[in-house]
């Protein structure tokens, strides 16, 4: 086996912190959104956190041209006060790991 294959294999622990129930709700509404504006979901996810208060520079990992150009193309583009409610609406915080 691989290095980077030991990294993808199933690991509990990992799912129980990473693989909430309560997240797959957010990106199926990312997803229903994007649908609804005629844009990749990585660009409404992108223009949503350019909206957060105190966040100015998203990390965006790119490994193709169109994320790129998603990353770019997030930054003109306008979320509502009731579109920025609704997508986060479902999000359920979780806790700080190595924090009690």
């Amino acid at each position: 086996m691989l290095f980077g294959d030991s990294l993808r294999r199933p690991d509990a622990f990992a799912e129980s912190l990473y693989k909430q129930s309560s997240d797959f709700d957010v990106v199926d509404r990312v997803m229903e959104m994007a649908a609804e504006r005629g844009v990749p979901p990585a660009r409404l996810a992108l223009a949503w956190l350019l909206h957060r208060p105190g966040v100015t520079a998203p990390i965006v990992g790119a490994t193709k041209l169109g994320h790129l150009e998603d990353a770019l193309a997030a930054e003109q583009l306008t979320l509502s006060e009731q579109e920025m409610a609704r997508l986060e609406e479902l999000y359920v915080p979780h806790p700080v790991l190595g924090h009690e």
